[in-house]
């Protein structure tokens, strides 16, 4: 029986199925990754993205922090892939219970999935810093320089997680629940660096540890079951 087979037969068997998603779950939707070849940390800027991506940098240069976002992590026109409808539809099936994600794009949602623990926060959720008055991605994408509020004029934030913020403690612990009591669960698509969120698969128990990515990761010895592979080859093949 080939990995994939193997993969097959025990999404097959479980009911209780947790998926973890990294940028590879949205490259083949065409939003570019990090740490790739032709990723954006190996594009050429004032800044590398990691210091763009940060806080205080957001603090310090905001308008040059808004240059980069709405170039390079706007990525409004792309649509879910075949990872994103099947695990939906793995989900709509009662077999998957949450997708934790590291990715910012909505596209899980866009797909279907109700149930998505979002890590490091969405690009559609953005909020005035002063009166707290909400807006969607296209506000700002559409907004100059620094986009502020239409209502008090304050300026406007992202809901994302920046290099030197922490995560939100309510999904943290959401995803801690879900990990800790599933009994398959599919990590694809992530290398498996940035902590605290590729700490969270010490809290899996079971003996169901599926690794999917392309390249290597540090992980690899942990996973019951290793796919190197493409996901959409991996999860084009699920029969829900």
């Amino acid at each position: 029986m080939s990995s994939i087979e193997t993969f097959l037969q025990m999404v097959k068997e479980s009911d209780n199925i947790v998926f973890f998603g990294g940028a590879g779950v949205s490259t083949e939707s065409g939003i570019p990754d990090f740490r790739s070849v032709d990723g954006l940390y190996n594009q050429k800027y004032d800044y590398p993205p990691e210091t763009i991506l940060s806080h205080s940098f957001y603090v310090n240069h905001t308008e040059e922090f808004y240059r980069f976002y709405r170039d390079k992590m706007l990525c409004l026109t792309s649509k879910p892939n075949t990872t994103h409808y099947k695990l939906a539809e793995l989900e709509k099936a009662g077999k998957l219970k949450a997708v934790v994600t590291q990715n910012i794009d909505g596209l899980h949602q866009a797909a279907g999935s109700k149930n998505v623990l979002e890590l490091h926060g969405s690009v559609h959720r953005n909020y005035c810093r002063k009166c707290g008055k909400e807006f969607d991605a296209e506000y700002i994408l559409n907004s100059k320089g620094v986009p502020v509020c239409d209502s008090c004029g304050g300026q406007i934030k992202p809901d994302v997680v920046l290099y030197e913020e922490g995560l939100n403690q309510q999904t943290l612990e959401d995803a801690v629940y879900y990990i800790s009591h599933a009994d398959m669960l599919i990590i694809g698509g992530t290398s498996l660096a940035v902590y605290p969120a590729a700490g969270l698969i010490d809290y899996y128990r079971g003996n169901k540890l599926v690794l999917i990515n392309k390249s290597t990761t540090s992980m690899d010895s942990r996973a019951d079951l290793l796919i190197q592979a493409g996901l959409g080859e991996v999860f084009g093949q699920i029969e829900v």
